[in-house]
């Protein structure tokens, strides 16, 4: 089969094709006597939404400072008791925007009542536009022309020809601003609102572990916007952005799961979310990197990334270890093995995976032009099958994969040969001889460097004029547990306190798909309000700090 897909990311051309693995028949659907199982299973693991009512906590105004985030922050103006039953006419036909504070980021649906001081008798038109930080309502999106579907972006224009009205806008908005503007009204008449509010959902429990009152008030801050980033994000399954793409992902749901399991504990989620991608599958066992729930629960069909394939098991058996659930592990575990029989196709003589073997996979890592990916996919491959063995043994099936360890010896061995610079203390990758941060991250996260030339690897890199350093929470999150494994405790909670930090410090409510500290516009769609301002697998601080509290909470 061959998909017509092509995709640029990273300076990497990457064809998604379809790949055919030996000992499957064309039209042979491996897991066909599964499928209705595994559905049904996802659907009893739905989670039910709760639901709240939040009303806006005032108007505000937008001002221009160079020192804010994207040079935009906002300036309280008045509570809302200011809003309610004001005219709002004379207010907005002189361009004076209007701008409510929810005071809070929230997914949900917004409804709004409004009256006219007179009979109505033409229509009236407003234009709403939802931010998740300030410059996304300041920066005009007449200017996009990116790839992404401009309709991500969220304003929305109402026309009522009767009222008083009670509207509730169709579609579910991840927000914490709304910007009103008139955009026609009768001379005859004026309107007022009564109620604004938004049903705000997820399906994380009200509470999660709190923090001893003696914690860092810094680490403290950086602990409750990620987990409000992770609430926002569960919702029936875990989402990558409430706001932009609202589906599962399998990269996002290994970050969200570990801190999910270590906070809120929702492991049902976790299992509808295994076993959805798993039902999913291609006709070869393939698990694709996403799945929508709308209309029903179906693939993104062309969609492939050989490092989210790979990580399906690592989630299964973390999952595993953080709620027992044997008999998930035992049901999922054939989807897991042929993830690992489809990437060893990938494999030279050595054992180095081929980044340029036709037709090629999609490896995410990371939102960075220019980064090389041949030492992170060795890495990872290398790690992946690892913790897949030790999910094997806890199953007693290791000996349907006995030829495993061999595997990881033989790839740990090319990795070194093909990768590890020993004389400068770091590891390389792609012709270039490319040093990153990911490069070195996932050679220690895969034991392929002891944790000594993994530390020195990591400190060099740190230092080193000229690295790739990482364009994203979800690369930053595999930096930081390598530094960790290699002892480098004090630098972990120093990246973690200036990333995320600044991100705070920036005004975040909840953290960032993309996060450049040296520009604040940065953005892989080449526009910065097509970013999600709240993404999934920006939440890691808070597995971070529940996971090693000696290191964190300190």
């Amino acid at each position: 089969m061959m998909w017509h897909q092509l995709k640029k990311m990273g300076g990497v051309l990457l064809l998604l094709w379809g790949i055919g693995i030996s000992g499957l028949q064309a039209g042979e659907d491996l897991f066909a006597d599964r499928r209705a199982d595994w559905l049904q299973k996802a659907e009893q693991a739905k989670p039910m939404l709760r639901e709240r009512k939040v009303e806006p906590v005032g108007l505000v105004t937008a001002v221009r400072d160079p020192q804010a985030f994207q040079g935009w922050r906002m300036v309280p103006e008045t509570d809302v008791s200011g809003f309610y039953g004001a005219l709002m006419k004379e207010r907005m036909s002189q361009g004076q925007e209007t701008i409510l504070d929810f005071g809070e980021h929230l997914t949900g649906y917004v409804t709004f009542t409004l009256h006219a001081t007179k009979d109505v008798d033409g229509p009236l038109r407003l234009k709403l536009t939802f931010g998740e930080v300030p410059g996304e309502l300041k920066i005009p999106f007449e200017t996009y022309s990116g790839g992404l579907s401009r309709a991500w972006l969220q304003d929305e224009v109402v026309t009522l020809t009767a009222l008083p009205a009670t509207v509730t806008i169709p579609r579910r908005l991840a927000f914490r601003y709304v910007k009103i503007e008139l955009l026609g009204c009768s001379y005859y008449y004026d309107f007022y609102f009564t109620d604004i509010h938004c049903t705000a959902t997820t399906s994380a429990p009200e509470t999660a572990p709190a923090l001893d009152e003696r914690v860092d008030p810094r680490i403290s801050r950086i602990y409750e916007v990620g987990l409000a980033t992770l609430r926002e994000c569960m919702q029936t399954v875990y989402e990558d952005g409430p706001k932009r793409d609202r589906r599962l992902w399998i990269g996002d749901l290994y970050l969200e799961s570990i801190a999910n399991a270590v906070s809120f504990r929702n492991h049902e989620l976790t299992k509808r979310c295994l076993y959805l991608l798993a039902a999913l599958a291609d006709e070869r066992g393939i698990v694709r990197a996403t799945v929508l729930e709308e209309p029903e629960p179906h693939p993104l069909r062309e969609t492939y990334t050989m490092d989210y394939c790979l990580l399906y098991g690592v989630t299964l058996w973390e999952y595993l270890q953080a709620t027992g659930d044997r008999e998930t592990a035992v049901d999922l575990w054939p989807v897991v093995q042929r993830q690992i029989e489809m990437a060893c196709t990938y494999l030279d003589a050595e054992g180095v995976y081929d980044v340029e073997k036709q037709p090629k996979y999609w490896l995410v890592f990371d939102w960075k032009e220019g980064y090389d990916r041949a030492a992170s996919i060795q890495g990872l491959m290398t790690f992946a099958v690892e913790q897949a063995y030790a999910l094997a043994q806890c199953l007693g099936v290791e000996n349907e994969v006995s030829d495993w360890p061999a595997l990881i010896r033989r790839m740990k061995k090319a990795s070194r040969e093909r990768y590890y610079d020993q004389r400068a203390g770091w590891v390389v990758s792609g012709p270039d001889r490319q040093v990153s941060y990911l490069s070195q991250a996932w050679m220690v996260l895969s034991g392929t460097l002891t944790p000594r030339e993994g530390a020195r690897a990591l400190e060099q890199v740190f230092t080193r004029e000229g690295t790739i350093y990482p364009g994203s929470p979800y690369a930053w999150h595999y930096v930081i547990e390598a530094l960790i494994r290699c002892g480098l405790e004090d630098r972990a909670r120093e990246t973690l306190l200036s990333y995320w930090g600044e991100m705070v410090d920036k005004g975040a409510d909840t953290f960032w798909e993309v996060y450049d500290p040296q520009n604040d516009l940065r953005s892989p769609y080449g526009f910065a309000p097509m970013n999600s301002y709240c993404h999934a697998w920006s939440c890691t601080p808070v597995y971070f700090i529940n996971r090693y509290p000696a290191i964190f909470q300190k």
